[in-house]
């Protein structure tokens, strides 16, 4: 499943709509509760574990694919 995927899927928009600018300032679906599901599903479906560092650095979409690609999934 692609980020986009995920991404509209926990936050129930439309996932063609996700660009790398996507973020909580803009999308307001994207609220503290959902961004924590957010990142366990994220967890989940890469089959990484995020450290808090890293969660607290997201502000975009964009972070998000950096960190997975950090983690060498992407």
């Amino acid at each position: 499943m692609k980020v986009e995927e995920i991404i509209g899927k926990i936050l129930n928009i439309d996932s063609t709509t996700i660009k790398d600018e996507t973020s909580p300032e803009n999308t307001s679906e994207w609220d503290s509760f959902n961004g924590l599901l957010l990142v366990s599903e994220l967890e989940k479906n890469f089959n990484v574990k995020f450290d808090i560092e890293e969660i607290i650095a997201v502000k975009n979409v964009g972070d998000i694919k950096s960190i997975l690609k950090k983690h060498k999934v992407l």
